[in-house]
């Protein structure tokens, strides 16, 4: 050991130098470098994508990558509480097993394909008109091939647009949301 090695350890510089043990005789010279994992993040206010109670969250992102995802303690709702789901939702978008591309297996197929996002949007589109065309009953100006449930994290405003819009637009009638299940 060098001449003075000793003062590299916390506990033995607590000791021979006094101190209570909470500050800087206490750290090592790894420990006196590190900065907070949000430092020079950029944060964005979300609402947690699980349930229905709409916990804000606060969501750290930096160089482009999402790099923490914490409770709001501004949110009214949670206080920065989030629940187990809630807290792990980091994984949620960056796991490696993600997917981040359109996958579609054709009726009868055993392999699924990758498909271009307009492609599928342009696919599902086409699907409902059909759907509502073949089965419009004109006398009731409904259909009742087609559903739609809502997702949890929609507000009020946000669901009675949906809703107007499915029911007066399209004539659906078969609506629920998430929240409400």
């Amino acid at each position: 050991m060098k001449k003075n090695g000793w003062r590299q350890w916390p506990l033995l510089r607590q000791i021979f130098e006094g101190g209570d043990g909470t500050g800087p005789e206490a750290m090592t010279e790894r420990t006196r470098t590190l900065a907070p994992k949000n430092e020079k993040t950029q944060t964005f206010r979300s609402v947690c994508p699980y349930c229905a109670v709409g916990c804000g969250q606060l969501v750290r992102v930096k160089g482009g990558r999402v790099v923490a995802i914490e409770g709001d303690p501004q949110s009214p709702i949670s206080a920065g509480a989030l629940c187990p789901k809630g807290a792990a939702s980091h994984e949620l978008v960056t796991h490696a097993g993600r997917e981040t591309r359109v996958r579609y297996r054709a009726p009868h197929a055993r392999e699924w394909r990758d498909m271009p996002l307009d492609e599928a949007m342009d696919r599902i589109a086409r699907r409902v008109w059909e759907s509502r065309r073949d089965t419009w009953q004109a006398n009731d100006r409904r259909t009742t091939a087609i559903a739609h449930l809502g997702g949890a994290t929609l507000d009020v405003e946000e669901n009675y647009l949906i809703k107007k819009l499915f029911t007066g637009g399209l004539g659906l009638v078969c609506l629920s949301n998430q929240a409400r299940i």
